[in-house]
């Protein structure tokens, strides 16, 4: 299967100084990025819970797959550079080869979050405090809520 990179080579490319931010908490997602270059960091309520240094890295799949605004801001940590899926529910329609790399990488994400999630309920065993966390994150990944708004399509349909 091809990688996400190759698939989008021909897409524009943005470059990013060191600390300009990709996307931003709250804002209205839509664009898919792949990172090519460079390191970002994501931080949800001003906690960094993630650094992104993998090329073919895919970026803003939440906010798009689900339909809601930006949950994380994504920032340059050094110079980068993503290629740009705009429109990008109407642009996987047309192009399922990108739209399984998208799902692929999804579920990789879901399973090792998954993992460790197991790992950390075998470690915290007659805590009840981390259990009853636990019991919340293990309830919520496999509930399927309803999306805030659909996801956006291209205006001509």
């Amino acid at each position: 299967m091809s990688s996400l990179l190759a698939l989008t080579r021909s897409l524009p490319r943005r470059s990013l100084a060191p600390g300009e931010a990709l996307i931003s908490e709250g804002d209205e997602g839509g664009e898919l990025y792949v990172l090519e270059t460079g390191q970002l960091s994501v931080e949800r309520d001003g906690v960094v819970i993630a650094s992104i240094d993998e090329p073919g890295a895919l970026i803003g799949e939440m906010a798009v797959l689900l339909g809601i605004d930006n949950s994380a801001t994504v920032r340059a940590r050094s110079g980068a550079s993503v290629r740009v899926i705009e429109d990008a529910i109407p642009f996987l329609e047309r192009t399922p080869l990108v739209a399984l790399q998208v799902a692929t990488l999804a579920c990789a994400r879901l399973d090792a979050t998954s993992a460790l999630l197991v790992e950390l309920k075998k470690e915290t065993q007659g805590k009840t405090d981390e259990q009853g966390l636990l019991s919340r994150i293990f309830s919520a990944m496999t509930s399927t809520p309803a999306p805030a708004r659909p996801p956006r399509r291209a205006a001509h349909e």
